[in-house]
């Protein structure tokens, strides 16, 4: 074909035009055409650089979360769609390299988990390349809501349906500390902070591919900045005018010394190197070896009895115990329950002589030495935690200081157990963990998120961890780090009632609309093609 030219208008289907068939012009390109080689690249590196301080880490920085898929996206629009999948299947796999480097998690059978994420995560990128660009003829708008839509639907589908929930991959988590932005997780849940996030990206994108000049470019932007300006004045006045009101209780969090861990927890450990060697071994030598432990738990929460606290938690299997002398550790607890009139909490770690061996419970002791309630934990770690999981039903207890539901540890990274809590109406939810440095501050931040969502106080007693206590709307009222502080106790005066939420109410509503709204966005993309090939 002979070129046009200079001045003159270029003919339909060429490179660079608003009809264009070739990628750099399916979002609506400028006129410049498609991009060199060597930009292309240079966005892939900025968008991979950039996109490793946005997994959540130990490192991250939240900014990043916002602007690394801005990038991958431009790369991935003016590109082929196989090598633009195998390009972000490649980024996934390095951001999740890097996670579990900083997670202390690096491990070959986590490698296996590590090889589906990096497929799952590639998804929104690759729906947004084969989509976006044929509804981009339909409307900006609905061009831009592809890649949102799949960022949420995913982050979703895998926390529902993977043993993984949300301890990795859920990009809303990254804006822990926004407070005004993450208040919108009482009605979403965190999914509807990451469709905000990816939103964002969706419309860069499309402005930086069209010009920010352009009409359709302005009206969009316009329409993300006032959704964006909604979702910060509801959180603005959430927390400005419907702060935490009610009374509070002295809550303690207890515990093991670190020099206790150090010695005598691991050389109990040493001494029985298997579940199935405590549970063979000598019962006499077992309560021996344990007893030291189960004394201090007990003079940490006399302590903090005499010190005005109404209910003492321990964190996650701080006891040790085989089944048949677990009721005399519960009479020792309800002893000290009963002198100091206090509620506790005990994680116990009950060793039993079937496969597999042992059972992570708490036992909430009353003021009056009964048992409140038993829970299992309804989600065990994959890989590190071979053990059966429990029925996954929260337990509650109503008290003179308001109701009380508990789980453990990584049931955190389940919204819909947690959920519960907020549909029962308990103000304070009791989440005694066990963990270890290298994920020490982002599972904290994650599980503020519950909070928001439930719409509760969240008391997170963590061995080898970071202790937070958190009000409903993620506000942090106490804190300790297991590494750098010397006494291992955590108090707060933790708000005795919360707010019922739109969340714990409806559920994933949101996330399902959003797999909804990709369906539909997917089939008139498709129509699309059709139409255009069938004419």
């Amino acid at each position: 074909m002979p070129m046009p030219p200079p001045g003159a208008p270029s003919a339909p289907g060429a490179p660079g035009s608003p009809g264009t068939a070739g990628p750099a012009g399916r979002a609506g390109s400028p006129a410049s055409g498609r991009p060199s080689r060597r930009r292309r690249y240079l966005w892939l590196a900025a968008g991979t650089a950039v996109s490793l301080f946005a997994v959540h880490g130990n490192w991250d920085i939240p900014l990043a979360a916002w602007v690394y898929a801005v990038f991958l996206l431009r790369f991935t629009r003016t590109g082929g769609a196989a090598a633009g999948t195998a390009w972000m299947v490649g980024v996934a796999s390095l951001g999740l390299a890097f996670w579990f480097w900083q997670a202390d998690v690096f491990s070959p059978p986590m490698l296996l988990l590590a090889a589906a994420l990096a497929l799952i995560e590639a998804v929104p990128f690759v729906l947004d390349r084969l989509a976006a660009p044929r509804l981009a003829r339909r409307g900006a708008l609905a061009a831009s809501l592809v890649f949102p839509a799949a960022t949420a639907a995913t982050e979703f589908l895998t926390a529902s349906l993977s043993p993984l929930g949300t301890i990795y991959g859920v990009l809303g988590g990254t804006q822990h500390g926004n407070l005004p932005l993450i208040q919108i997780a009482s009605v979403t849940g965190v999914y509807g902070v990451s469709f905000l996030v990816a939103w964002f990206a969706a419309v860069a994108a499309h402005a930086w591919e069209t010009g920010w000049g352009a009409p359709r470019t302005r009206r969009l932007v316009v329409v993300y900045t006032a959704v964006l300006a909604l979702v910060l004045s509801f959180g603005g006045a959430r927390l400005g005018f419907a702060p935490p009101s009610s009374p509070t209780v002295r809550v303690a969090g207890v515990t093991l010394a670190e020099e206790t861990w150090d010695t005598r927890v691991s050389a109990a450990f040493t001494e029985f190197d298997s579940l199935e060697a405590i549970v063979a071994a000598d019962r006499g030598r077992v309560r021996e070896v344990f007893a030291p432990i189960h004394d201090e738990l007990l003079r940490a929460t006399e302590r903090e009895a005499r010190a005005g606290a109404r209910l003492v938690v321990w964190s996650e299997s701080a006891a040790h115990t085989r089944e048949e002398d677990k009721g005399a550790l519960l009479e020792q607890v309800a002893a000290v329950a009963r002198e100091h009139r206090v509620y506790v909490q005990i994680g116990v770690s009950v060793y039993i002589h079937e496969k597999p061996y042992m059972r992570n419970q708490t036992v909430l002791v009353t003021p009056e030495g009964e048992t409140a309630w038993t829970y299992d934990k309804a989600h065990p770690i994959p890989v590190l935690e071979p053990y059966d999981a429990g029925s996954g039903e929260t337990p509650v207890a109503d008290t003179p200081f308001g109701r009380l539901a508990t789980a453990i540890c990584y049931d955190v990274d389940f919204p819909q157990t947690l959920r519960q809590a907020g549909a029962q109406g308990a103000g304070i939810v009791l989440l005694p963990s066990n963990e270890w440095e290298g994920i020490r501050k982002l599972h904290a931040e994650r599980a503020l998120f519950r909070a928001v969502e439930g719409g509760f106080s969240l008391v997170r007693p963590v061995n080898r961890g970071q202790s937070t206590a958190v009000d409903h709307q993620g506000r942090t009222i106490a804190t300790t780090d297991y590494f750098d502080t010397g006494e291992q106790a955590m108090v707060a005066e933790v708000p005795t009632a919360g707010a019922t939420t739109v969340y714990s109410r409806v559920g994933d509503l949101f996330s399902w609309l959003c797999l909804a709204g990709l369906l539909v966005l997917l089939a008139l993309a498709a129509r699309s093609r059709a139409r255009r090939h069938g004419g």
